[in-house]
């Protein structure tokens, strides 16, 4: 458990950081999703296995990462 012991004890400029690159990457996973659902773009697939507005998660996913990114960026790199 010694892994965790920089997150338990970040401040929370670093945590808020953590976040915000934790959006970023679930939102570069959206990208490459929604990059594959339209290199296979079959109507009667999409209704077979669903629709997931990955679109909408990529932009969400961004906008708060950078936001969260954004109000850590100061605090953070005043530490340094």
């Amino acid at each position: 458990m010694e892994f965790m012991n920089p997150l338990t004890f970040a401040s929370d400029a670093a945590l808020l950081a953590f976040a915000g690159l934790t959006c970023w990457a679930l939102a570069g996973v959206c990208l490459v999703m929604d990059k594959l659902r339209e290199k296979h773009r079959s109507l009667d697939r999409l209704e077979r296995v669903g629709f997931v507005p990955w679109t909408g998660l990529f932009l969400g996913l961004a906008i708060i990462g950078g936001g969260c990114l954004a109000m850590s960026l100061p605090v953070v790199l005043g530490n340094l």
